[in-house]
């Protein structure tokens, strides 16, 4: 595996600056176009399976994180209140609070349910100088999170819903868990809630886990403060472990704010929040794939999917009528001009884009492309419209193959 913090610099993905921070780091193109590809996937997928996407505010009261209890078990982690008259403000650690606001601002039926929120938003973690690095330690985190408020006798099946959305992201990714982990709460007084609704939580991932034939470990003392978690486990480059996906059942929470539904006897019940993250932080999700794939990423990943490279500037117009058809596909395609170098240097500049077209004269004459893919296979010329149609189609499949030959 590559070192992201290394890599991610030389391939003008992201960067940092003393004057925005430590644990600030901004992307660049190339760095954002990647992200924006993980968000668009990972939204696509969420509403396939039912998910609204909200937006929520990244500030609350104080008083909103004494409810949820971050205030009293994770005030360590935040950065310190901010006085605004009378009221004190905090930047949120968590989006969990904000979507229990959400789900309690309307009633509730047991129709309504399960009712699958989710957001790509942004949450602040106070962390030390020491432990912060390129986008894998970081104090602005932007979180593919949601929430499933349902039913208690839904938890198991929506939990493993997610757990099973959180393994088809990673097959499109080319990512491999090193391991499942089952985090339980271990000694001390750092976890809310009742003993009994801890191991009915707990019960109910390892069902879960069970079910789908997932081996994993249990890991007493990693738990969250408000419940138990299904935790999906990688290594970075230096073998070091760490979370990228996350599947939570919470009882405390709902208690907590008072969330309820009316069931089908016309009684007020209390519903139980499944919290889900499918590939984790969008920082730490682009530093797992660059050291992953060495920045080589799969097509629908891939900052350039198409480089367009003519011989010479008779072929210029050409070039660029062809990566300006493929923008009109959706792809991101740029043309390298003959004024960057011979085409011998231009062909290593796109080392790592997945589809390279090089256009001579006889492309030119005939309206045709001849790919040379990332991997080294060359397939024949094609039809431009043809080779074009079926690089989008294999992008928008979101998997890792380069090339369909039986197409």
């Amino acid at each position: 595996m590559h070192d992201h913090h290394r890599l991610g610099r030389e391939l003008d993905l992201f960067d940092t600056d003393p004057l925005l921070g430590a644990g600030l780091p901004f992307w660049l193109p190339d760095g954002a176009a990647v992200r924006h590809a993980l968000e668009e996937y990972i939204r696509t997928e969420e509403r396939r399976a039912g998910y609204r996407h909200v937006y929520s505010p990244v500030l609350g009261k104080r008083e909103l994180y004494e409810i949820s209890g971050h205030w009293s078990h994770y005030s360590g982690d935040m950065f310190p209140p901010m006085t605004l008259g009378a009221e004190q403000m905090l930047l949120r650690p968590s989006m969990c609070p904000h979507h229990a606001v959400i789900y309690r601002s309307r009633p509730r039926s047991h129709r309504d349910l399960p009712l699958r929120l989710a957001e790509l938003g942004g949450m602040y973690r106070s962390e030390p100088s020491g432990v912060l690095g390129g986008l894998s330690r970081v104090r602005s985190i932007h979180l593919n999170d949601g929430h499933v408020f349902c039913a208690p006798e839904q938890a198991a099946d929506e939990a493993a819903a997610a757990l099973a959305m959180i393994h088809r992201a990673h097959a499109a990714s080319g990512i491999t868990a090193a391991r499942h982990r089952l985090s339980l709460p271990g000694p001390g007084g750092k976890y809310a809630a009742s003993p009994e609704a801890w191991e009915r939580a707990a019960a109910l991932l390892a069902d879960v886990l069970d079910a789908s034939g997932t081996a994993y470990d249990e890991a007493p003392g990693e738990a969250a403060f408000y419940g138990p978690k299904i935790d999906v486990q990688v290594e970075d480059a230096a073998g070091r472990e760490f979370t990228l996906s996350t599947v939570q059942i919470d009882f405390h929470q709902p208690e907590r704010f008072g969330l309820t539904y009316t069931g089908p006897d016309g009684a007020k019940h209390r519903p139980v929040m499944v919290h889900r993250s499918v590939v984790g932080s969008m920082e730490r999700a682009v530093a797992h794939l660059i050291e992953r794939h060495g920045g080589a990423f799969p097509g629908w990943l891939a900052p350039v999917q198409l480089a367009v490279l003519p011989v010479s500037d008779t072929e210029l117009p050409y070039a660029e009528a062809l990566a300006r058809r493929a923008t009109a596909l959706g792809l991101r395609a740029e043309t390298l001009a003959p004024g960057r170098g011979s085409l011998g240097a231009r062909v290593r500049q796109a080392r790592l884009v997945p589809y390279v077209a090089v256009t001579g004269a006889a492309e030119a004459a005939d309206g045709s492309l001849s790919l040379r893919l990332r991997d080294g296979r060359r397939p024949g010329p094609l039809p431009a419209a043809d080779a074009l149609a079926r690089i989008g189609a294999l992008v928008a499949a979101h998997g890792t193959a380069l090339w369909d030959d039986a197409a």
